[in-house]
């Protein structure tokens, strides 16, 4: 159930109404909330209704016991037990066959089959519920008591699927809240964020990949190198207004609900560096590589500033891999990390420029940007060799544009200059949406529902984010 279909659709409104009349009654709101979850995993496959019980039974009791005992050691063993459980889940049911391919590949042997693959959500759902036994281990929140609570917020349904990474504790404390209401100001404002993650999503990442970006991935070679470099500036900006236009789509979902979700994007393609670029993209992964992972390795405390860099390139070579069992993504990781451990040996040299004048805010925005669309090329391509195509295709200074509609230059166009809208004038525009009449409102709705329907016909294609 894709959360631009029209089926996701009427399931929360199904939802919504079976909420908020139960709302203020706790054991029956978080059971509305659980039912909710439950469905929409069931939806994707029905082994999801013993694998996201049981994973949940195993944090929740290691939970209990971080709140109870107080030695160091104890505590130590349980939250690396719930490290080893999660790991082991992903390990086992999403990337055994990435293992056993490239065993094969070693050893020369027959590939063995495997056919216990559940890749939908369990990336997000693992980082999501690690963050509680994290947390409660470092003393950072406390322990639920109650089972319903748990098993309600770390499944919660809009973020299954391609996050954002919520701390379970953040949702455990809004659903605890006695004087739950839904404004008409949210409620606007969740309406508001879901049709902007439709515009995003339909009018400009599904046309961009249908028209573009698929094509220059799937045969490089049948186009030019200056065709296929817009096909890498076209795939920058569909994964942006694909997995963007999502979140914003889930944080409305929750927010229809009475739930805050934190952001996950804020002008990533204005970044000044690598390090900045992980502040503005994907916000819920960077912080939780920071807080779970960075910080935990090794080395960090050491007079030796080597672990500094060493542990960033590894940080990100893991958190490459998380996105799925792929050499690309590793090599894709690889870079980020060393990018970062070079923006960060720089800064230990150099320093920190306060207010660099503008021409050199714009060099190091405009090297930014490209740095991160040479490593989208190892995110989208299929395999090593397809990215090595792409990368000599757009070296050999070939020079056509008769693939590049002007359609499709008119929508890249449009995306760019709408990303690099100041946040100011999106707050003025969510602010007049919130407080327009309801007639406005479902005419700007109608409007945008005839626009999906002229220019994307073909109807939705996944989100990106949830094959990871």
């Amino acid at each position: 159930m894709l959360l631009s279909s029209s089926s996701y659709f009427v399931f929360l409104v199904a939802i919504f109404f079976l909420y908020w009349p139960v709302a203020r009654i706790r054991a029956l709101a978080l059971a509305a909330i659980l039912f909710a979850n439950y469905f929409f995993y069931a939806k994707w496959d029905l082994f999801y209704l013993f694998l996201i019980p049981a994973a949940s039974t195993v944090d929740f009791l290691i939970g209990l016991g971080l709140a109870r005992f107080q030695h160091a050691a104890l505590r130590r063993s349980l939250a690396g037990l719930s490290v080893l459980w999660n790991a082991g889940l992903l390990a086992t049911l999403k990337y055994t066959p990435f293992v056993l391919e490239n065993w094969s590949a070693v050893t020369g042997g027959a590939k063995p089959e495997w056919h216990w693959s559940f890749p939908i959500g369990l990336s997000f759902y693992c980082f999501q519920s690690l963050t509680y036994t994290l947390d409660l281990y470092r003393k950072d929140a406390k322990a639920t008591h109650s089972y319903l609570a748990y098993l309600a917020a770390v499944s919660f349904f809009p973020t299954t699927l391609a996050g954002p990474i919520t701390r379970v504790s953040s949702l455990l404390t809004q659903f605890e809240k006695k004087d739950k209401s839904l404004s008409i100001e949210d409620g606007g404002r969740a309406v508001f964020l879901i049709a902007l993650g439709l515009m995003k999503k339909m009018l400009i990442a599904d046309y961009l990949g249908a028209n573009l970006v698929n094509r220059i991935f799937d045969f490089p070679n049948l186009y030019s190198g200056f065709e296929v470099l817009i096909g890498v500036y076209g795939y920058a900006l569909q994964l942006y207004y694909d997995f963007s236009g999502y979140t914003d789509i889930a944080l409305g979902s929750a927010l229809m609900l009475g739930i805050k979700l934190p952001p996950n994007f804020k002008m990533p393609y204005a970044a000044e560096n690598i390090a900045d670029f992980w502040r503005r993209w994907h916000i819920s992964l960077s912080n939780w590589l920071r807080d779970y992972l960075y910080f935990s390795l090794p080395g960090l405390r050491s007079k030796w500033k080597i672990f500094t860099y060493t542990n960033l390139v590894l940080t990100m070579a893991i958190g490459g891999l998380w996105h799925g069992p792929s050499w690309t993504f590793v090599v894709w990781g690889l870079l980020h990390g060393a990018a970062l451990a070079l923006t960060r040996a720089w800064q230990n040299w150099r320093g920190t420029q306060s207010n660099p004048a503008w021409w050199a805010r714009l060099w190091r925005t405009f090297a930014t940007v490209h740095f991160v669309a040479f490593a989208w090329i190892f995110f989208r391509a299929a395999s090593l060799d397809t990215a090595w195509q792409i990368v000599n295709r757009i070296a050999s200074f070939t020079f056509s544009a008769g693939n590049i509609s002007a359609p499709v230059a008119i929508v890249m166009a449009i995306a760019a200059l709408a990303h690099y809208i100041p946040d100011a004038w999106f707050q003025t525009t969510d602010r007049l949406f919130v407080r327009a009449p309801f007639y406005v409102q479902a005419a700007a709705m109608a409007l945008l529902l005839l626009a999906i329907h002229y220019v994307n016909a073909t109807g939705a294609a996944p989100f990106i984010y949830t094959r990871f």
